[in-house]
């Protein structure tokens, strides 16, 4: 028998993911079914211009459980995901990428780990099959969001996580634009896990994160968890001032112990310091106009997205 509440919620985010869709879906289904407990299985079309959408419903009427949320563009993986957190319902609720590179095979491994008392089940990609490059630049984000956060998590790109029912609320009663999930849900976990999880090759279709993405991702990070970075040009400025001024004072020290010739062949090492001087300026002010266009978003308390229609099947009983 089936119950009106399940206990497991997988919510899965996709864009362009036409050739994965029905694989993903039966491997969901046969692991969903083996575990043994009730669920639903949310999917959010993220706008995605391919024929997603279409396998999606034909999905839904062959397995039980589904629904599926239909944004009426894209607005991108953390949105489409807080869709659906706000449409779940299950105790514990796990985020699954549609791309098939981490198997919906580990997800009994989250909900054991989320079972034993944890609230935020964390996952790192053992031996990840992604190029040298998308390595080094997740490395490297890793490591500067560890730093922000406190949280020395060692994958944060990793979306194969599991969370309890009560981090979800906590996590969609916040309102802001841009923020990153992975971050968001260590500031109001107080028991945290991280386990090992595998990591394929992608088979099917392109990656959605880019070099702009990823640009994008970190300036997310620095300006929506942090004002760290603000700090730093604080100090920055200080150091530089400092600079100016001893600088200063050994060129007129200079002048008077050599005289006007020597003064006269300093030229270009003004040129670089004001060069070094205008191009701090330069950072710092583009870096304070991240921070006022960010507090410009929020303030205008616009939609995270706009839902164009949900397809479910409301007198099925979760599994």
């Amino acid at each position: 028998m089936g119950t009106k509440t399940p206990y497991l919620s997988v919510v899965i985010p996709v864009f362009n993911e036409e050739d994965n869709i029905r694989g993903l879906s039966g491997r969901l289904k046969k692991v969903l079914t083996d575990m043994g407990c009730s669920y639903e299985i949310i999917f959010i079309d993220d706008g995605s211009t391919d024929r997603s959408l279409e396998i999606l419903k034909k999905c839904q009427n062959e397995f039980y459980g589904i629904t599926i949320i239909e944004f009426n563009r894209n607005y991108g993986q953390h949105a489409a995901i807080f869709a659906g957190f706000e449409r779940s319902t299950g105790e514990i609720v796990v985020t699954l990428d549609a791309d098939l590179q981490n198997p919906p095979e580990e997800i009994p491994k989250l909900v054991n780990k989320a079972e034993e008392g944890f609230e935020v089940v964390a996952t790192v990609r053992v031996e990840r099959k992604d190029s040298i490059f998308r390595r080094c630049a997740s490395y490297t984000i890793n490591r500067i969001t560890a730093k922000i956060t406190g949280a020395n998590l060692r994958d944060y790109g990793c979306m194969l996580r599991a969370y309890r029912k009560n981090i979800v609320k906590l996590m969609c009663a916040s309102k802001e634009i841009s923020t990153f999930i992975p971050v968001l849900a260590t500031f109001y976990a107080k028991n945290i896990a991280e386990i090992q999880v595998e990591h394929f090759p992608r088979n099917e279709g392109k990656s959605k994160y880019g070099i702009t993405r990823l640009i994008s991702l970190q300036f997310d990070l620095m300006t929506s968890f942090s004002v760290w970075p603000l700090r730093m040009l604080m100090f920055l400025g200080l150091a530089a001032s400092l600079s100016g001024v001893g600088f200063g004072a050994y060129l007129i020290s200079m002048r008077i112990v050599m005289g006007s010739e020597w003064a006269a062949g300093g030229v270009f090492t003004l040129i670089a310091v004001l060069f070094f001087f205008v191009g701090t300026q330069f950072l710092a002010i583009g870096l304070l106009g991240e921070y006022i266009g960010r507090i410009y978003s929020e303030v205008r308390k616009r939609p995270r997205f706009v839902i164009e229609k949900i397809y479910s099947r409301e007198e099925e009983t979760y599994r």
